[in-house]
Formats: C-alpha cells, sequence, structure tokens
C-alpha cells in the first residue's frame, strides 16, 4: 500500500528531511501535495522530482510553469483542497500560520503527522478538542513527543508517573550567565547535535523550544505540569524516558537524526530500517544533569505560559518569534529575546481561548507590541 502524504512546509528542515524519507521508500510512500512558504525554487524542484496532484506557495503565487499534471493552488484554494486524497496530513510548517493547516486536516479527520509545536503551544485547546471529536490519528514527530509515544507503546493515553522530556543544553549550556550578553546569532546558530532550522535552532540556544514542548507534553499526553520533568542530556541519545508507578522507566535512544521520528510517524506501529543503532561501547557513558533554570528565562517564562493557559501562550510564540528574528539580525542581543518575550505576556490581556479568529487577533498584537519593544515604534 502506497501512503499518500500531503506535506506543509516542505521546503524547511523537517520537510525536506520527509522527502528523504519518500526518496527512500518509493513503493511506499508518495506526495498528493507539496505546500511551503516563499521558496518557489525549492517547490518547483520537488514538484518535478515527486508529481504531486497539488503544489503552493503560501506567502504568494508560483511564476514559473509546473509539472504537467501538477496544480498550483492559490490563496483560499491552498486549505482548501491541498488535504484532498491524501492518507497522512503532515505539518512541517513553522511558526503560527501552521496552526491553520492542523485544524483544517483535523475537521477533514484525517491522520495527522505533527512536527508544527506552535500548533499545540498556541492551539492545543482548539486541536485537541477537534481531534477528540474527530477520533482522528495525531501523532507526535517532535524527537522528544516521538520517544514519549515510543515508550508508551504508541498510545497517548497510556498510564505514567512521570514524562521526562530530555534538552541537549543547546551550545551555551556551560555558559556563565554573565557571558549571555556576548554570544552573537552565528555562536547561537551552532546546536552541538542537531542540525535545524535557524528559528528553532535560536529557541533550542534559549531553551524555549524545550519550554515549548512541556506545553506540547500537557495537550499530547493529557499530563499536569508537575507531571513533567525536564533534563540536560548533552549526548542527544537519550531522546526522552517516561516514568511509571512501579519505579521502573522507559526511554528510547538514537542517534540524532529527524528522519527516524518523521518516518516511525508514517508506519507505526510498523518499524523499517532507517538509522544505525547506537554503538553503546563507543558512546561511553551517558550523561544527565539538572536544567540551569536561571541561565534560561525563556524556559520560564514559556512553561508559566502554558500554565496560565488561554491565549498567554499564542503572546508568547509571538513575541518569540519577532524577537527571534531581531536576534538574527543583529538587532537585539541573546538576552533581550527573553525581556521581550516577557514585555508582550506583561502587556497583553489574557483572555480564554473561543476560536481560531480570535488567536489570529492574539497573534497580531502580540507582534506589535514585540516590535514597539524592539524598535520603538
Amino acid at each position: 500500500m502506497n501512503t499518500r502524504i500531503s506535506l506543509i512546509g516542505c521546503s524547511g528542515s523537517i520537510g525536506r528531511q520527509v522527502c528523504d524519507v519518500v526518496r527512500r521508500y518509493p513503493e511506499r510512500f508518495s506526495f498528493s501535495a507539496l505546500v511551503c512558504g516563499s521558496d518557489e525554487k525549492c517547490l518547483s524542484a520537488l514538484a518535478e522530482e515527486f508529481r504531486p496532484a497539488f503544489a503552493a506557495l503560501a506567502d504568494r503565487e508560483i511564476s514559473i510553469s509546473l509539472p504537467q499534471g501538477v496544480r498550483q493552488l492559490r490563496g483560499e484554494e491552498i486549505l482548501r483542497h491541498c488535504f484532498e486524497d491524501c492518507d497522512v496530513a503532515f505539518i512541517a510548517a513553522s511558526g503560527f500560520s501552521g496552526l491553520s493547516y492542523t485544524l483544517r486536516a483535523a475537521a477533514l479527520k484525517k491522520k495527522i503527522a505533527l512536527a508544527n509545536k506552535e500548533s499545540l503551544v498556541c492551539g492545543g485547546e482548539l486541536v485537541m478538542r477537534e481531534a477528540e471529536r474527530a477520533g482522528l490519528d495525531l501523532v507526535p514527530v517532535d524527537s522528544e513527543h516521538s520517544a514519549l509515544f515510543q515508550a508508551l507503546s504508541f498510545r497517548r493515553d497510556a498510564p505514567y508517573a512521570k514524562l521526562i522530556l530530555t534538552a541537549s543544553g543547546g551550545p551555551f549550556f556551560r555558559l556563565p550567565k554573565e557571558k549571555l550578553n556576548e554570544v552573537t546569532a552565528q555562536d547561537a546558530l551552532r546546536h552541538p547535535t542537531w542540525k535545524m532550522g535557524g528559528k528553532i535552532t535560536i529557541d533550542s540556544a534559549t531553551l524555549l523550544n524545550k519550554g515549548y514542548e512541556v506545553i506540547e507534553a500537557k495537550w499530547l499526553y493529557g499530563a499536569e505540569f508537575s507531571q513533567i520533568e525536564t533534563v540536560v542530556h548533552p549526548q542527544s541519545i537519550v531522546h526522552s524516558l517516561v516514568a511509571f508507578e512501579d519505579g521502573s522507566v522507559m526511554a528510547q535512544l538514537a542517534y540524532p537524526d529527524m528522519r527516524l521520528p518523521i518516518q516511525l510517524a508514517l508506519t507505526y506501529p510498523e518499524r523499517i530500517p532507517c538509522l544505525p543503532q547506537p554503538d553503546l561501547s563507543a558512546l561511553g557513558s551517558l550523561q544527565f544533569y539538572p536544567l540551569e533554570r536561571e541561565n534560561f528565562p525563556c524556559f520560564d517564562l514559556a512553561v508559566s505560559a502554558g500554565k496560565q493557559g488561554g491565549t498567554a501562550p499564542t503572546v508568547l510564540n509571538a513575541a518569540a518569534e519577532v524577537a527571534v528574528t531581531a536576534f538574527l539580525q543583529n538587532r537585539i542581543t541573546f538576552l533581550q529575546i527573553a525581556d521581550t518575550v516577557s514585555c508582550a505576556l506583561d502587556l497583553i490581556p489574557f483572555e480564554r481561548v473561543k476560536d481560531f479568529g480570535q488567536l489570529c487577533e492574539t497573534d497580531r498584537r502580540a507582534r506589535i507590541c514585540a516590535e514597539h519593544y524592539i524598535y520603538g515604534k
């Protein structure tokens, strides 16, 4: 059986690795639709290679000819048609924009492979409500949440005592706090174990990304925040652990490569060849350390917003996207990312979540607030 995938975010780091998996197993996987933001060159090359039924740029129309048989979707057509004739909606778009695709796929009762953190960080209440109503298969792709999913025997409703997320610590784990104001964007982009896109690499350096994963764990596994723990594991071999009531702990180990959780999201419970197994004798000891939270205030800001709930995580995410862009452009320092997020959380009033339109308006207001803080407009 050939699994047809609608890939949202085909030009990003995760999207390109989804394509790697499809290339390796063309008899098992194909694309029904390819969508990305504005990278026309990448989309054209992928459309030529994979010949999906649909292709689209979310930010503008495609200006070059597509291969015969590939239909361009424009504007509102994209959300309306991109999940037609697919078996899996693979949401790999980055940022808040991914939420609209996740909600649309859920409304259509499609199996969702979810690699877009913001869908649950910002819209967890809406997404999970729709998923439960439709009884659809929502499969996590993040390496940490895939690890939890595996340790829970591919059941998001399985019992557990505690969920333990691992963090590499990023490039600044051992750096004294007084040195953090001197780091550059180039320094922050040198992740010690993972190769990822710019935004998520900076979020990993600030540990905002780990805070997002705590919020995701709440929604995916119905966890209380008191049941979610984070430890630093620099080797990134143990991707997460689950502790059970009897005192046992289950861990998932693999080399740090996103193609494994991507592939598993498409094939589980079946496992097919992907990576070499870790050579434990060559690795030697695996280290775990407590998280030095005072050096990484973005983590606590994320967890606090998650506990508050409502629109607070949307404010958090919107302000962080603006701040990370400014940091990458050398407009603010590393520590001012957290200052920007904190300012937006203080100034944008809390609201209970009602609908997607409300979250869009909150996202807009938080971005304006963050821009005012940074640029003084």
